[in-house]
């Protein structure tokens, strides 16, 4: 398993108090939205929150890419890394 991915989904459970929820049981392709994880919009609020403290990144405001970045845990975790490149 990708290292980023796992601190990914560990902070995914642990930001959003999914206490049902192992971190490795997350399958990173799986949507966070809707029928995948389940997550809503005060999820992503809250996981947003959670990123910049974490990994220092910058989410300027909510389009579609960004949305595309909140797909999945693999999709996020390609947005870390090239934040981190800039």
């Amino acid at each position: 398993m990708d290292e980023l991915e796992l601190e990914v989904k560990t902070l995914i459970v642990n930001a959003l108090n999914l206490e049902d929820i192992e971190p490795e049981t997350i399958d990173s392709q799986e949507p966070l939205f809707g029928d995948g994880l389940g997550l809503d919009s005060i999820d992503a609020l809250e996981l947003g929150v959670a990123l910049r403290k974490t990994f220092g990144i910058k989410i300027e405001s909510v389009n579609d890419d960004v949305k595309a970045h909140f797909a999945n845990v693999r999709s996020l975790a390609q947005f870390i890394r090239s934040q981190r490149a800039e």
